[in-house]
């Protein structure tokens, strides 16, 4: 197949890529492939960045992705899906590595399980626990996972999110705060407890 250089096929505003580099791309040709990974780059870093806990991880889930986009770019169905397939693997990506943390976390120190009833319950928790952070703000999910997950300082937290120290506690506050009343199941006249 012939390859298809840039002043051929041109980028669209609503994606990265046209149809034709797509097809290009999926049917093998090696310079369409390089030329929509290289489109995506950008647009799934920023997209990782609002998912994951730090920048770091962003990026190392930004690669994954434009890996596996780069392997199996042959297997898309539609070319006009490549954005949502992208986005999918991105968002896996930053979960996968949140689920790895958090479970890292939860077991260490800890001995065998009394029960597959009781390893059950803990998963679930642990589930629930995730959809609750993962619903709050952008800059708050991040400095939670930061502080309380990941045990950066505070300082380190705010320089990283490029927040005031004062700002980064409020934001923590407010986190936690959303975080234990969605725990709760909501209710804000549940009693706090003092911490």
């Amino acid at each position: 197949m012939s390859s298809l250089r840039g002043s051929e096929v041109g980028v669209v505003d609503r994606g990265w890529a046209s149809e034709q580099l797509i097809e290009a791309a999926q049917g093998g040709d090696l310079e369409s492939i390089t030329a929509v990974v290289h489109g995506a780059h950008p647009h799934v870093r920023r997209f990782a960045e609002h998912l994951c806990a730090s920048r770091q991880d962003a990026e190392d889930a930004a690669q994954e992705a434009l890996i596996i986009l780069y392997r199996k770019i042959g297997s898309l169905r539609a070319s006009a899906a490549l954005a949502s397939w992208m986005f999918r693997i991105v968002r896996h990506e930053c979960l996968r590595r949140a689920r790895r943390l958090l479970d890292h976390h939860d077991g260490a120190g800890l001995g065998p399980v009394a029960s597959a009833e009781d390893e059950v319950l803990k998963r679930l928790e642990a589930e629930r626990v995730a959809a609750a952070i993962r619903a709050l703000p952008d800059v708050q999910r991040r400095v939670l996972i930061m502080r309380d997950v990941l045990g950066h300082p505070g300082r380190a937290v705010a320089e990283a999110l490029g927040l005031s120290t004062a700002a980064m506690k409020s934001h923590l506050h407010r986190a936690r705060t959303t975080l234990r009343l969605s725990l709760r199941g909501g209710s804000e006249d549940a009693e706090s407890p003092s911490t």
